[in-house]
């Protein structure tokens, strides 16, 4: 079966993420293209910053398939994190039902929760069911599931399972790119279907994140842009990221 533009690009960045490299003349062979048509092809995804083009082919864009580890993403703008975190506390009512994605960024969040009464949070993040588990007033519950060791989420059947029968005032992601015309993406393929689910049983999205995600892609789609709500950034952002923001009728946050 023939496949469309978008999905040869897709398996495109599959292959390359995979390989490491590919070539014109193997990728014009395999799909049953022309080498125009392929040389188009890469020059879309690299101008997306999905891969790189290089003599005859194209290279792996390290910066994006490389997934940080766990440790690398937390001491990674840490002091940033925390001003995030604060600030998505703050939009977070005592009394509320919420739901807390997996992430340093979201366990900074967690961390600013520990005031908060009468909350109930359910997340897939062994660290920051941890950070709550000293708030008093906080229920914490677990979605279960298998353990993801590099990022310390859980994620499969029984994750996404736990969470059909709940209704939730508020989901909290983080993400691991945000492009303003195909919406938030993350690395790992069950990350994203549990993330998708989290989406459809709150009523309220908000995203968290630092202003590098702009623009860029990841292979695995969690939401279209216009499905958030709120979106809190720092000082980053560059006016006209906000303005399409606005635009798609999300409120945005800019922290300093």
């Amino acid at each position: 079966m023939e496949l469309s533009t978008i999905e040869r690009q897709q398996e495109i960045v599959r292959l390359t993420n995979e390989l490491g490299k590919v070539t014109v003349a193997d990728l014009s062979s395999r799909f049953g293209v022309s080498e125009v048509t392929i040389r188009s092809d890469l020059a879309t995804l690299d101008s997306k910053k999905l891969l790189v083009r290089s003599r005859g082919g194209a290279l792996v864009n390290d910066d994006l398939s490389r997934e940080l580890s766990f440790k690398e993403k937390r001491q990674k703008n840490s002091e940033l994190k925390q001003k995030l975190g604060r600030a998505v506390a703050e939009l977070i009512k005592d009394d509320e039902r919420i739901i807390l994605d997996s992430g340093t960024t979201t366990e900074a969040v967690a961390e600013h929760l520990s005031l908060h009464k009468n909350l109930t949070v359910m997340t897939n993040g062994l660290n920051i069911a941890l950070a709550l588990s000293q708030a008093e007033r906080v229920d914490v519950m677990l979605t279960g599931g298998t353990l993801r060791k590099k990022s310390l989420s859980f994620y499969g059947p029984q994750a996404e399972q736990s969470l059909q029968n709940y209704l939730f005032d508020k989901v909290v992601l983080g993400v691991d790119g945000f492009d303003f015309s195909t919406g938030l993406s993350t690395h790992f393929e069950a990350e994203a279907t549990l993330n998708r689910l989290m989406c459809k049983v709150a009523r309220e999205i908000i995203v968290v994140t630092d202003s590098s995600k702009f623009d860029k892609q990841c292979f695995h789609l969690i939401a279209r842009p216009e499905q958030v709500h709120t979106l809190v950034t720092d000082a980053g952002v560059l006016p006209e990221h906000v303005a399409a923001l606005e635009k798609l009728g999300i409120r945005v946050l800019v922290i300093s």
